[in-house]
C-alpha cells in the first residue's frame, strides 16, 4: 500500500522526479485556468446571466462574505490568495470520487507548500499596510519578551497547517484502501461520499485559518498605528 502519491513516480532523472503529486498538481491547476477562462469570457451584467456566471458569482460573493465574517475589511484585496487556496484544495479532495484518483493533498511537499504560501503571504499583507518596521513591532506586542513566543508560534502553526491537511486526506485515503480489501462494493461508496464531504471541510478550515493568520496580522499593525493617529489629531 502507498502511503503517498509522492511514491509513484513516472519518470525521474537525476534530482528531477516527475511523480503522481506532481501530474495530479498541474492537472488541477490547468483545469482551474481553463475553468476560469471558459467560464469568464462572456461575463454579463444585469439579471440574464448564464448559469456558470451565477455559479461563479455565488462562489465569489460567499467567499468575500467568509473573509469580511473573520475581520478583513475589503475582501476584494484577499480573495485572489484565499479563493485560491480553497477551490485548489477543494477541486483537489473533491475528485476522490474518480477510480484511481489519489489527490495532492494526501501528500506532504502539496501541503507544506500550501503552508509556506500562508507563512509568507501573512507577513506581505501585514507589511503592504503599515510598512515593515510597523509589521515587526507586532512582534514585540504585548511586550518585548514575548519575541521568541510569537517567532515560534508563526513557525509551529505553518508546521500545524501542513501536518493537518496532509494527515486528513492521507488518513481517508488509507481507510478507503482498506475497506476496498474488505468489502469492495459496499463501504467504498460511503467511504468516497463521506471524503467529498471532509474534503470540502479541510478545504474551508485551511483557508479560514490562513484568513485568520493575515487577519491577525493586519489588525496588530493598525493597532500600532491608532496611538499614533489618536497623537496627532
Amino acid at each position: 500500500m502507498e502511503l503517498s502519491p509522492d511514491q509513484t513516480i513516472f519518470w525521474e532523472y537525476g534530482f528531477i522526479t516527475i511523480n503522481l503529486t506532481l501530474v495530479t498538481t498541474w492537472g488541477i491547476m490547468l483545469f482551474l485556468i481553463g475553468s476560469s477562462v471558459l467560464v469568464t469570457r462572456k461575463l454579463k451584467t444585469g439579471l440574464q446571466i448564464s448559469r456558470w456566471q451565477c455559479f461563479v458569482e455565488m462562489i465569489v460573493t460567499n467567499i468575500n462574505d467568509q473573509i469580511e465574517e473573520v475581520g478583513l475589511k475589503n475582501p476584494q484585496e484577499y480573495i485572489g490568495f484565499i479563493g485560491t487556496l480553497f477551490l485548489f484544495i477543494g477541486v483537489s479532495n473533491v475528485c476522490i470520487i474518480f477510480p484511481g484518483y489519489t489527490p495532492p493533498t494526501a501528500s506532504l511537499s502539496t501541503t507544506a507548500a500550501l503552508a509556506a504560501c500562508v507563512f509568507l503571504a501573512v507577513p506581505f499583507y501585514g507589511i503592504s499596510k503599515t510598512g515593515i518596521l510597523g509589521y515587526l513591532k507586532s512582534y514585540l506586542q504585548p511586550t518585548w519578551i514575548m519575541l521568541p513566543f510569537n517567532l515560534i508560534s508563526e513557525v509551529s502553526r505553518t508546521l500545524a497547517l501542513a501536518v493537518r491537511l496532509f494527515g486528513n486526506i492521507m488518513s481517508g485515503g488509507m481507510i478507503v484502501a482498506i475497506l476496498l480489501s474488505i468489502s469492495p462494493f459496499i463501504f467504498p461508496v460511503i467511504m468516497n461520499a463521506l471524503g467529498l464531504l471532509t474534503g470540502t471541510v479541510q478545504a474551508y478550515i485551511f483557508s479560514i485559518l490562513a484568513t485568520v493568520y493575515i487577519a491577525a496580522a493586519v489588525q496588530n499593525t493598525k493597532k500600532e498605528k491608532t496611538p499614533k493617529t489618536l497623537t496627532a489629531n
